[in-house]
């Protein structure tokens, strides 16, 4: 038995690509930043914070709401599997790329209210999507933002 899932929580570095096939398909594309904090070791040793950057591949009634809703800097909650592709580039050059083709994509909100402005986005486009079942907003606690010495 095998299991290929992700769920990543990050920001969306650039406003979604969308693209429409002659079929009426739709596919979406964006990359997603996570970041891990920083810390610092017991011995002083600084940890900078880490990110990555993530290529988000949507489809279908997902495209369509990532199209009406999601811009630069949304907050998501995305959920999917990992697939990595191989391409020639016009040098000849095997390249490899790695996306997340996501089953599920959702706004997130830490209900901190640190993010208003992004707070208040994500509950309007939740409203007005009400009907899709993939324009949930996920109510997650706010984390402690108490520092120590420990890496997680």
């Amino acid at each position: 038995m095998s299991l290929n899932k992700v769920i990543l929580i990050g920001y969306v570095g650039k406003d979604p690509d969308i693209r429409y096939f002659d079929n009426g398909h739709a596919i979406a594309n964006f990359p997603l930043a996570t970041s891990e904090r920083g810390y610092r070791l017991a011995n002083g040793t600084e940890v900078p914070e880490r990110t990555e950057w993530h290529n988000i591949v949507a489809t279908r009634d997902r495209a369509q709401f990532i199209e009406k809703y999601v811009k630069k800097g949304s907050l998501m909650y995305v959920e999917g599997k990992i697939r990595t592709r191989n391409y020639d580039d016009k040098d000849g050059n095997k390249r490899y790329v790695t996306e997340i083709y996501a089953d599920r994509v959702e706004f997130y909100s830490t209900g901190s209210g640190t993010r208003r402005d992004e707070q208040q986005e994500s509950s309007n486009a939740s409203a007005t999507a009400a009907n899709n079942t993939n324009a949930a907003t996920v109510e997650i606690p706010p984390v402690s933002d108490q520092t120590d010495d420990l890496p997680f």
